[in-house]
Order: structure tokens, then C-alpha cells, then sequence
């Protein structure tokens, strides 16, 4: 009997054993921890890691290992099997040493990040043994915090956080929270001027972090000043850059500001309810609203920036917008609808330049509504495909992330949700696999050798396999995801030449274009299968 037909009726037991037919019934789950919404460790609602239910199914899944994609996985990629995560995983960022570092929730499922965050090891695999809890030795509430990796340090910035107030929760705190990677260990560092409560962190050219927004209270009190982390540990508050509408407004424009950092050396702000402005964050800062308004979001809709200067943003009644940051001020163009709304999703960039969005639902955070196709749109064309479909929901508190061998990370939704998400999946985009339609990974191109960080002179010494053709270099900076908003990512697309298995490579001297900060390099050949990412930094440039 084939290993794909074994696994075919194991699963129709294991589907009898969930269903409550007449299966056999010993190893009973034990009852779920309390949440909002069932648990799912991966293997369905109530299901428990350990007990006969999962491991019918993990018996299932070993059968198909090895097994090929379906025959349009060229054309619409494919997702591995859901695997348990031991927190919501509400915020996810991927670190210089290739690791995943995630937070946001408690190992039931519930609100709150003031004991534990988990660290992610994906070269260990997808077990329990690939993930480190480690203790929140601060005590600082890191619940929707901001996020971003220091360029000088290689550090994890954690910006404010949750605060209980007079036994309340959902305050801002003023903490800045450092995770050091090398020890795997968190320190405080010097607080913030201004509380805050889902923050957007923003890399800077100088090698500093913007922060914008957020609430400071949960009577309404709104953070409306931005402040800088400077490289040198100190804050600078803002006071020119005050603005109610910026940061207040009438559709929550202080919930993780949709800021980017464009070549003119501005922040330009997208604003859930139209409003467009321009930040300058020199001296004491200064903001400009324009005159001109985007078609209306919502809090819960994703941006990214997929190019230099390019944002791609999803507003209501499915429009998506491009906004060119250019040097004469923002302006934007309609590009194709999205075929759904994607409330609560995400928007990853990939190597090949296109974007993925995964998870959401057409309203809000309701499970019968959710979407599972993954959405895959062209910047060269300006038209989405729809993607093969994902398992899970991915819902309110759901993150999305690009990982060093081009996957994506889907994990999280919950805390609170229609289902209590610990666990994540992986979506293997089109690229992968051989375009014969046989399903099957296609062979990689090689980066053998590469340098750490950029040299002075702007160059990269690439070393490729014997034979190896290349057609593309990229490099996308790492990602931190949280509240449907990647603020860290970016995509440059590299001059190069190439003479045997030897590549040089250039990257753009302009820090607002090349933000310093760690990149994942990508080497991509003609049949646009890209390699494994290398990661290097790109240095603070000197003088700036």
C-alpha cells in the first residue's frame, strides 16, 4: 500500500477520532486551559499536544512526509503542516543570528507578556526542542509593545507595552526593553519620555529608532508627540511634531502608525483615515499634513513597503493603493482590488519582490468570515493570484514573517479570538518548486561565501556554486511583525556582475534608501529560484 494512501485512511480515523465517531476513545484530552476561544495547538480546536487525537495526526503527517506538492505549486505555492508554538505569537521578529524571537501572550493563550517570551531556533525544526521560554526577567509588560532590531547592536528594541492600572489593563508604559540575543537575556534601558501602548518603532538612517503613537491610558489619553531613540541610548521628544491628527484622528491613527522612511529623508505617515502627512524628525521635529487624502482604511488593514519609495496599502472596499514616497512629496495610484478584504492580516515582502498577504477576514475578527488562501501580488503587473490555502485562521493578534531560506512564518491570532492560536504554519511561496508541474523543490543556486557586513566602499564580495547562472541579487532587510505592519522590512534590488562563481555586488550609498540594519541576501537565478538568505548588516554610513 502507498505511504500517500496509508497516510489517506489514517487520516479519515483521525478525522473519526475528532468527529467523536466510533473510534476508540481512550487518552481523552484533558479539559483546555481557559481562553478567549478554544485552544488549537495545531492539531484542531482542544486538541493536546501528547494526547491519542494528535498523535493520530502526527502519525498521519509522518506518512506524507516527503510527498510532493500538488501539481500547481509553481503557481500558487504550499503550506507545511500546522506545528504547535508555546505562545500566541502576537509579535515576531527575526533576529541577526537567524532566530525567531516572539511575544505577546501567556503559555495559556491569554492576554499578557510580563513572565515569558519565546525564542525560536528554525535550523532545530518544527519541536518543542527548537523553542526556548525564557523568563521576562524585567517584569515589564511587553503585550503590544513596538519592536525593531538595533543596527549598532544587533539588539531587540522593545518599545513601551501593556500597564495595569488600578487592577485595569490596556495602559501604555514608558519602558524601553532590551533582549541582548547573544546571552538570551533582557535588560532595562532608558525609558521613554512618553508612555505608550501599540507603538510603531521605526529604523532610522542614523542608525535610531522613531517611535510614533500609541495610547498612554485607557480613558482616552493618546501619545501625540513622537520621540527618537538616538544611537547613543538617549531620547529626543519631538515637540515640533505634535499633531492631534496625526496621532489621534477619527479612525484610531495612534494604533501602530503606518510610518516610512523615504529617500527625501521624511517619515511619511499613512493615516487610517486618509489624512497624509510628512515628518521631519531632525531637532525637535517638525509635520506636515497634506492637502490631498487616501481613500479610507482601518486600523486593522496592512501596508508595506515593497520597493524604494514604494508602500503598498490595503483601504476598505478592497481598494490597494501604491504610495510613491518620491522626493516631491507622497502621491499614489489605485493598483488591481484586492479579491478580499484582509482585516487582520498581513503583508510580507518576498525575494522575488512580489507580496504575500495571509490570514484576515472580510470582517471583523469573525472566524466564519476568515480567509485562508494566501494572495500573492506583482509589483511588475499590478494583479493579485490567489495562493493555495493555509489551515488555520489567522485572525486579531496574528503576524506574519519572511525566514532566512525565503518560507514565511504565519503564527498567532488570539488573545482575544474566535480561537486561541498556538501555533504557526509555513508558506512555501511558487518559487520553490519546479515549474513542470511535478510539485517538487527546485534545486537552489548557492551563496558558498559572503562577508558579514558591508564594506566601506559600498561593495560585496559573492561567492556562487560551480555553474551557477545568476539573474538577480536582493536583499530584504529583517522583519518584525505585529498588529498587521511590518515596519522594518524592505526590498533593494542590487547591481551586480558576475565572472565565474565570483559576484560583486553593489549597495546603494544612500542610507534613507539602504537603511542600516541587518539584510537577508538572496541570490536568484533564470528560473527565479531564489537561495538561502545570508545575513549581513549595512552599517550606519559614517558622517550621518
Amino acid at each position: 500500500m502507498s505511504k500517500l494512501r496509508s497516510a489517506t485512511i489514517v487520516a479519515l480515523w483521525v478525522a473519526a477520532v475528532i468527529a467523536g465517531g466510533n473510534a476508540p476513545t481512550a487518552g481523552a484530552d484533558e479539559a483546555a486551559p481557559a481562553a478567549a476561544g478554544p485552544i488549537d495547538w495545531g492539531y484542531g480546536p482542544g486538541i493536546r499536544p501528547g494526547s491519542l487525537r494528535q498523535k493520530l495526526q502526527s502519525l498521519a503527517e509522518s506518512l506524507t512526509e516527503g510527498a510532493v506538492a500538488g501539481p500547481d505549486a509553481h503557481l500558487t505555492g504550499a503550506w507545511g503542516a500546522p506545528f504547535t508554538w508555546p505562545i500566541v505569537a502576537i509579535h515576531t521578529l527575526l533576529m541577526p543570528d537567524g532566530r525567531v524571537m516572539s511575544f505577546g501572550s501567556t503559555l495559556k493563550g491569554k492576554v499578557g507578556a510580563a513572565l515569558h517570551y519565546n525564542i525560536w531556533d528554525p535550523a532545530r525544526g518544527f519541536g518543542a526542542d527548537a523553542h526556548w521560554i525564557l523568563p521576562n526577567t524585567t517584569r515589564t509588560d511587553i503585550f503590544c509593545a513596538g519592536q525593531t532590531v538595533l543596527p549598532l547592536s544587533g539588539d531587540v528594541a522593545i518599545i513601551g507595552g501593556d500597564a495595569i492600572v488600578d487592577g485595569k489593563r490596556y495602559n501604555g508604559n514608558e519602558r524601553l526593553t532590551l533582549f541582548r540575543p547573544r546571552s538570551n537575556s533582557l535588560a532595562n534601558a532608558n525609558p521613554m519620555f512618553v508612555k505608550r501602548w501599540y507603538p510603531t518603532a521605526l529604523a532610522m538612517p542614523d542608525g535610531g529608532v522613531l517611535v510614533l503613537g500609541g495610547r498612554q491610558a485607557r480613558n482616552g489619553v493618546l501619545a501625540l508627540t513622537p520621540e527618537v531613540l538616538q544611537p547613543d541610548g538617549a531620547w529626543r521628544l519631538l515637540t515640533g511634531a505634535t499633531s492631534t491628527p496625526a496621532f489621534a484622528g477619527t479612525r484610531s491613527n495612534w494604533w501602530y502608525p503606518r510610518g516610512f522612511v523615504g529617500r527625501h529623508g521624511m517619515v511619511v505617515l499613512l493615516g487610517h483615515d486618509g489624512l497624509v502627512f510628512e515628518l521631519d524628525p531632525s531637532g525637535l521635529g517638525s509635520i506636515r499634513q497634506l492637502t490631498e487624502r487616501l481613500p479610507l482604511s482601518h486600523a486593522n488593514l496592512p501596508s508595506v513597503l515593497y520597493a524604494p519609495d514604494k508602500v503598498l496599502t490595503l483601504r476598505l472596499r478592497r481598494e490597494a493603493m501604491i504610495v510613491d514616497l518620491g522626493d516631491g512629496g507622497p502621491t499614489w495610484t489605485r493598483t488591481a482590488p484586492i479579491p478580499q478584504m484582509r482585516f487582520h492580516g498581513n503583508l510580507t515582502v518576498l525575494p522575488s519582490g512580489e507580496v504575500v498577504a495571509t490570514g484576515g477576514t472580510t470582517l471583523e475578527n469573525r472566524l466564519e468570515n476568515a480567509q485562508y488562501a494566501a494572495l500573492l501580488w506583482s509589483p511588475r503587473t499590478g494583479s493579485w493570484r490567489v495562493g493555495s490555502r493555509a489551515q488555520k485562521a489567522r485572525l486579531y493578534h496574528s503576524s506574519a514573517l519572511l525566514l532566512p531560506d525565503a518560507t514565511v512564518l504565519v503564527a498567532g491570532g488570539g488573545a482575544y479570538g474566535p480561537v486561541t492560536n498556538l501555533n504557526a504554519e509555513i508558506y512555501y511561496p511558487p518559487y520553490l518548486f519546479k515549474r513542470d508541474g511535478s510539485g517538487e523543490l527546485a534545486p537552489r543556486p548557492t551563496i558558498v561565501s559572503a562577508p558579514q557586513a558591508l564594506g566601506g566602499d559600498g561593495t560585496v564580495g559573492v561567492e556562487v556554486g560551480a555553474d551557477e547562472v545568476i539573474a538577480r541579487v536582493v536583499a530584504v532587510r529583517l522583519g518584525s511583525s505585529t498588529h498587521s505592519f511590518n515596519a522594518d522590512q524592505r526590498h533593494l534590488e542590487l547591481a551586480f556582475t558576475q565572472d565565474g562563481t565570483q559576484l560583486d555586488v553593489t549597495v546603494p550609498a544612500d542610507r534613507r534608501v539602504a537603511l542600516p540594519g541587518y539584510y537577508l541576501l538572496f541570490v536568484i537565478d533564470a528560473d527565479g529560484v531564489p537561495s538561502l538568505g545570508h545575513t549581513i548588516l549595512v552599517p550606519v554610513a559614517a558622517g550621518v
